[in-house]
C-alpha cells in the first residue's frame, strides 16, 4: 500500500482551442493544420482525434498542439 504513494496518476488534460476555449468530444472546430477545414473532435481508439467533415481525414490531437501555448491549433465553431 505504501508503494501506491509514488505512482504517477494520469491526469486527464482539458483540451483548449487556440483562444483558450474548452473543447469537448463532439465539438465542431476549424483546424488550422493539414488543410482539414471544418472538423469534429472525436474520442478514438488511440485517444482524441479530429475528423474532417469533408474528407473524413483523421488526425491525432497531439499533432494539433501549438508548442508556444500548449493549446490546440483549432478554433471552436459555435
Amino acid at each position: 500500500m505504501a508503494l501506491n504513494i509514488f505512482k504517477k496518476k494520469k491526469k486527464k488534460r482539458q483540451l483548449q482551442d487556440i483562444d483558450g476555449n474548452p473543447l469537448q468530444v463532439g465539438d465542431k472546430v476549424d483546424c488550422m493544420r493539414y488543410e482539414m477545414g471544418e472538423s469534429m473532435l472525436l474520442e478514438g481508439e488511440n485517444g482524441y482525434e479530429y475528423e474532417s467533415i469533408k474528407t473524413k481525414q483523421k488526425v491525432s490531437y497531439a499533432k494539433m498542439i501549438d508548442a508556444a501555448t500548449s493549446f490546440q491549433k483549432v478554433r471552436k465553431i459555435n
